[in-house]
């Protein structure tokens, strides 16, 4: 990633056009097989639009081409408005479906997705004298590091007791142990998994300070040697443990209505308390979509269809209303878990726990 994609996000999240004009251009591409697809979707965009935004959308479409000539990466995500002057692009760790959207503001929701699916971890594979650290961004990894110490195998006759023998060895093992403790501290909030052979990993964990401790999701007993399968091993158990957390998400959620608790549901509800700022976690179902209208100007979004804004009078775009709901989710701080539960379809197909009522 060239990137902090949660950053990144949080910073599209804020940019759009005051006029409700269709001016931004997201483009999500697999450069293997683009340019039919980049054809017929400008093609189709240009017998749409008419004087100025077509102006724009015309010189956009050239600036984005020429950013496109300069990668020599598979999958890319482009945001772009010529009439603003605005171009950013981010590589992209994984193969994802093309798409061109113009609208009044950056596309969010696949990023958004992927940030979701594809969280970063931190991985721990160590016996009692080696450890290696990895960070995984996004299914790959972001950077490593080993550490090491030279620790008596064998008690030898000579100088030491037996005890006193044992005495240093361990003493060694748990210096050693607190340098990868150490190191750990320095690394960002992220899930952890512990691996390694033997009983080391126990002690190793019960070593770790509590703030540590708690973000341990899983342990596996694998040889030292043994890195690729690890690494597999670690993806499909974040996966894993990607899918219990949207499960519990909704289930917080049902708890929280039941209770007439902090929770909001379905889109207007929703859309009310993520404008005030007062969602903790959004929780969307993953591929709806529901169309409505957003006056950016005085970013009113509603439901339905309108022109021109029933406050300002200025005109208005017609737009996604997941994607609006989660642009200001993004903007607050807000978490935001994506799920496929039919609970979360039956309720509205997106709801909120609350920070406050």
């Amino acid at each position: 990633m060239n990137k902090n994609l949660n950053e990144f996000i949080k910073e599209l999240s804020k940019v759009y056009d005051e006029k409700s004009e269709d001016t931004y251009i997201s483009i999500y591409l697999n450069r293997y097989d683009y340019k039919d697809f980049l054809k017929k979707r400008v093609r189709v965009c240009k017998n749409v639009l008419k004087g100025d935004l077509l102006k724009n959308f015309d010189s956009t479409i050239e600036d984005i081409e020429e950013n496109i000539k300069k990668t020599s990466e598979k999958n890319i995500a482009i945001f772009a408005s010529h009439k603003h002057n605005y171009l950013q692009n981010l590589i992209l760790p994984i193969k994802i479906k093309n798409m061109l959207i113009v609208d009044s503001s950056p596309y969010i929701r696949p990023l958004a997705r992927i940030l979701d699916e594809w969280e970063s971890y931190t991985l721990v594979l160590l016996n009692s004298n080696y450890a290696k650290i990895f960070s995984i961004s996004l299914g790959k990894i972001d950077n490593t590091k080993s550490i090491s110490a030279d620790i008596m195998n064998k008690h030898k006759k000579g100088g030491f007791s037996q005890a006193r023998f044992n005495r240093l060895r361990h003493g060694a093992i748990n210096s050693f142990l607190g340098e990868v403790v150490e190191a750990l501290q320095k690394r960002s909030d992220e899930k952890l998994i512990i691996a390694g052979p033997g009983t080391i990993k126990k002690h190793f964990i019960d070593m770790l300070p509590k703030a540590i401790n708690e973000k341990v999701v899983d342990v596996i007993d694998i040889g030292i040697e043994d890195e690729n399968e690890l690494l597999k091993k670690s993806k499909f158990l974040i996966s894993e443990n990607e899918k219990r957390d949207s499960s519990q998400a909704v289930e917080h959620l049902k708890d929280e209505i039941l209770k007439d608790g902090l929770a909001a549901y379905g889109i207007e509800e929703t859309l009310k308390v993520v404008k005030n700022g007062q969602v903790e976690l959004l929780i969307i179902e993953k591929n709806y979509k529901q169309l409505g209208w957003i006056c950016e100007h005085c970013q009113l979004v509603r439901t339905g269809n309108k022109k021109t804004c029933p406050y300002c009078g200025n005109k208005t775009s017609v737009v996604d209303l997941l994607e609006e709901i989660l642009e200001f989710a993004e903007r607050t701080d807000a978490e935001i878990e994506f799920t496929d539960d039919e609970q979360i379809s039956a309720l509205g197909h997106v709801g909120a726990i609350l920070r406050f009522e």
